[in-house]
């Protein structure tokens, strides 16, 4: 990992990291797609599971990135990508991320013709049933996230500390052919760094001290991004705990070179950032201050889904065996 890979403190952004996550899934995902005699693709991120970043990765590590298929079903596939870091003057490995992808073939012919996958060999029979309940929930989530989220940030002009209006901010991007895949449209990976761009400006604002990502809630692909789009990411914070802000990400594109096609909704996530001292360690958030009733409704949202992972957590630790 290089300066360009980390923000002041030292700390490699999570954008980064999950942009190599995304390529390594990107890899494994048309390599399979391809295994078997047919049309040739390349497979297409259509959704990433909630990441953990659990433990932060700096300068002069080296990043060790394993991928490997859990799930396929008839038009995608599911990978799990672990992140390990390693410090070459120790020698010391940690785990700092696992997440879940899931991918889809798309012709190299036609980019809106959807291939079927390869069957896969599955090492136990549990594996499969397992892998069908999980795709059938992100389905299901995903197309319910795909009608939400339809308004945009709107700025205000001279807005109080604290409010969602002091912290939110947007980025324009025009996608170029190094954004893109052989297809013409945009890497998932660099529509993610993107996003936590954005959602890192965010959390930076509100708190004015080093922020890292702390986790990554579900991120869904709507829609392709297009070479020659010009694409605005848009943050901002929708619920403050003690020591986590979690910051709502959309990302829309707008196809300038095609007049048959209006502005759409490409993605949306939300991301949970920390605040840190010089030392690395948590600090506390101030608290976010909502002022509209649709600003106040997005809080108690967040709320529902800190408080709902906060048990998840808990829940885990109690299930680990005593030592």
């Amino acid at each position: 990992m290089r300066p360009d890979d980390a923000n002041v403190a030292g700390n490699v952004h999570g954008g980064t990291i999950l942009k190599m996550i995304e390529e390594a899934g990107a890899i494994i995902s048309t390599r399979h797609c391809n295994s078997q005699n047919g049309e040739r693709c390349v497979a297409a991120l259509a959704r990433v599971e909630r990441t953990d970043f659990l433990s932060p990765m700096c300068i002069g590590e080296v990043a060790h990135v394993s991928a490997e298929i859990t799930y396929t079903s008839k038009h995608s596939v599911e990978v799990q990508v672990n992140v390990m870091s390693e410090n070459i003057l120790t020698g010391i490995k940690k785990l700092t991320n696992k997440a879940t992808l899931w991918y889809v073939p798309l012709s190299l012919k036609n980019v809106d013709k959807v291939l079927e996958v390869p069957p896969f060999v599955y090492s136990r029979q549990e594996q499969e049933e397992e892998g069908r309940k999980r795709y059938e929930a992100q389905k299901l989530e995903r197309m319910e996230t795909k009608w939400k989220n339809g308004d945009i940030v709107q700025p205000v002009p001279n807005p109080e500390p604290n409010t969602v209006s002091y912290s939110q901010s947007s980025l324009i991007h025009l996608v170029g052919p190094s954004d893109c895949t052989l297809h013409g449209f945009v890497h998932g990976g660099v529509t993610m760094k993107l996003m936590d761009e954005v959602a890192g400006i965010v959390a930076a604002r509100h708190c004015k001290t080093n922020i890292v990502t702390a986790s990554v809630d579900a991120i869904n692909f709507h829609d392709k991004i297009r070479k020659g789009c010009v694409i605005t990411i848009s943050g901002r914070m929708t619920f403050t705990s003690n020591k986590s802000m979690e910051i709502e990400v959309l990302v829309d594109a707008d196809p300038v070179v095609d007049d048959s096609q209006k502005r759409y909704r490409a993605a949306s996530a939300f991301f949970t950032y920390v605040s840190l001292s010089q030392e690395g360690k948590s600090l506390p958030v101030p608290q976010l201050v909502p002022e509209t009733e649709d600003e106040k409704k997005r809080f108690e949202e967040g709320k529902g889904r800190y408080l709902q992972m906060k048990a998840k957590r808990q829940g885990s630790q109690g299930q680990e065996p005593q030592p």
